[in-house]
């Protein structure tokens, strides 16, 4: 849609003036006597605060989110190879495999921890996982068995994601597994949010 030329004339010329109005006042230092900049007003962003439903919503979202990861660790680097018998004393790439699953172990605590964490944003949710808390603590010791290749640390760990996937169900927030890239895995093993 063109615009007619009169309206670009009328806003070419205020701009001019504007400018050129600004700009030689600063430029020769009128008032007194020193040269100052024009200041522009900026309004600043506050935050609204979100809404009771809204933190909900993002409580269940992340819950489901950090609870994912861990199962998806769980099973794809602790479950699955515990029951190849890639743990077993004198199995193909055992320590490979041992290494892999005590960095998920580690991995999986602390989504689990951060998924607990969420749940306590849903009144719902922190009710179905508030059993669970001593389960979830239970499981910072069996990265290192892991390590060691103690078969009941993979049974510990697969009972608790079980455990967290009911609760989150019954809750209204179903857990899907969600496998963690490597680079994921490791920088959420070392880290606790």
């Amino acid at each position: 849609m063109p615009v007619p030329i009169r309206r670009l004339a009328v806003a070419l010329t205020l701009c001019c003036a504007l400018l050129a109005g600004s700009t030689t006042a600063w430029a020769t230092g009128q008032g007194d006597g020193r040269q100052t900049s024009p200041t522009v007003a900026v309004a600043a962003a506050t935050p609204s605060p979100s809404t009771s439903a809204e933190r909900q919503k993002f409580a269940k979202t992340r819950f489901v989110a950090n609870a994912g990861l861990a199962a998806g660790a769980t099973y794809k680097w602790i479950v699955k190879p515990y029951k190849e018998g890639k743990f077993k004393k004198g199995a193909k790439h055992r320590k490979t495999s041992l290494a892999k699953a005590a960095l998920a172990g580690a991995f999986t605590y602390n989504r689990l921890k951060a998924a607990e964490r969420n749940a306590k944003g849903d009144p719902t949710l922190s009710k179905a996982l508030a059993p669970l808390s001593a389960a979830i603590a239970n499981l910072k010791d069996l990265p290192a068995k892991l390590r060691k290749g103690d078969g009941s640390a993979a049974n510990s760990f697969n009972d608790t994601i079980g455990k967290v996937k009911d609760a989150g169900k019954s809750a209204g927030a179903p857990v899907k597994d969600k496998v963690p890239t490597p680079s994921e895995l490791k920088s959420g093993a070392q880290s606790g949010s």
